[in-house]
């Protein structure tokens, strides 16, 4: 039965998965305009202590596709997808903290009155939130790989904090709170490793190695996209 899991996907549908993978996380402008969308929601959360909003943030955020495309660069041996994924993390780590910092320094009141939100700024890191998040990195491969559990990606990207650790890092920096932006920081980067290594797991178990052909043209289009994008964007 477990093994079926993992072998009941057509070809079309992977190369479909793989696809989606890519588009989603390709670091296009709109990309990067949701993700300081999302943290400067999740910003307002953290200053307010409100749990709703960064649920919210946490819906709107798009943070969780290059990590699965940097699982899926490893699994299928493509340096260029590695490092676009890896480009596209660590650009939205910067502009987190920037939208995260700006939030808290206009907002604050810059003192030591602010509370954070418990489980937002690593003040309990255990082995428990690595968990969650290898949980977290397994169920969203697996449904990204399966067309009918698609709808599903907006509970996983719930259930591991990747954007409202971010935001407290951002507050916490405007505030000059090393403590809790280091926290904060080692929080959020504790669930990207483990979101990661667990895709890698699962886009192994249903052989998308074979798939480097797939992701290289895919690839292709989306910098013929981006390209046409930047063109346009002096004339606009």
């Amino acid at each position: 039965m477990f093994q079926g899991l993992f072998h009941n996907v057509t070809e079309i549908e992977k190369n479909a998965a793989v696809e989606g993978i890519i588009q989603h996380a390709t670091p296009r402008h709109d990309f990067f305009l949701m993700l300081v969308l999302s943290v400067s929601m999740a910003s307002f959360g953290v200053l307010l202590n409100n749990s709703v909003i960064l649920v919210g943030s946490m819906l709107i955020a798009p943070l969780l596709y290059p990590l699965l495309s940097l699982a899926l660069g490893v699994i299928v041996t493509d340096e260029r997808l590695v490092t676009n994924s890896t480009y596209t993390i660590v650009k939205s780590i910067v502009y987190a903290l920037i939208a995260g910092f700006i939030i808290g320094f206009f907002f604050s009141s810059h003192d030591s009155t602010i509370v954070f939100p418990f489980g937002v700024a690593g003040e309990s890191l255990s082995l428990l939130y690595a968990l969650v998040a290898v949980v977290a990195g397994f169920a969203a491969a697996f449904a990204v790989t399966k067309p009918h559990l698609n709808e599903t990606l907006p509970g996983v990207a719930i259930s591991v904090a990747l954007v409202p650790p971010l935001a407290a890092a951002g507050v916490a920096l405007s505030i000059f709170d090393w403590t809790v932006f280091s926290n904060s920081m080692a929080l959020f980067l504790v669930n990207i490793i483990c979101v990661v290594f667990s895709a890698m797991v699962v886009f192994a178990m249903f052989r998308f190695s074979v798939k480097k052909t797939v992701a290289k043209e895919v690839i292709r289009e989306e910098e013929k996209i981006i390209k046409k994008e930047d063109e346009k964007a002096p004339a606009a």
